[in-house]
């Protein structure tokens, strides 16, 4: 039987790579209460590419679960009183790593 190379692996694009989530667990960006999602809502507080995720992202139209924008979304709709400025400072600072994705956030 010949070797078969695995397939790449998808490639962050440019936001991708300047996002303060990078590198949080799955788990926490698309956690889908408000205490799971603190790291990632104080991530995106400080977030350079917070227009670009929510554009990327599109969470109305996907109906997407998590993090997105600074804000966290149940089945696409944003949850009022869930944004970046309701989340309190962390103790120690995000310091996030790389974009990893590996498909579906399950």
């Amino acid at each position: 039987m010949p070797f078969r190379t695995p397939p790449p692996r998808p490639r962050a694009v440019p936001w991708q790579s300047a996002a303060a989530c990078a590198g949080l667990p799955p788990a926490v960006v698309f956690a889908r209460r408000a205490k799971d999602a603190a790291p990632a809502l104080r991530a995106c507080a400080a977030c350079p590419v917070r227009t670009e995720c929510e554009e990327a992202v599109a969470p109305v139209e996907s109906r997407f679960d998590g993090v997105c924008g600074g804000r966290l979304w149940r089945n696409g709709r944003p949850r009022t009183g869930y944004g970046t400025a309701a989340v309190p400072a962390a103790s120690a600072s995000v310091r996030p790593a790389a974009l990893q994705f590996s498909g579906s956030p399950s």
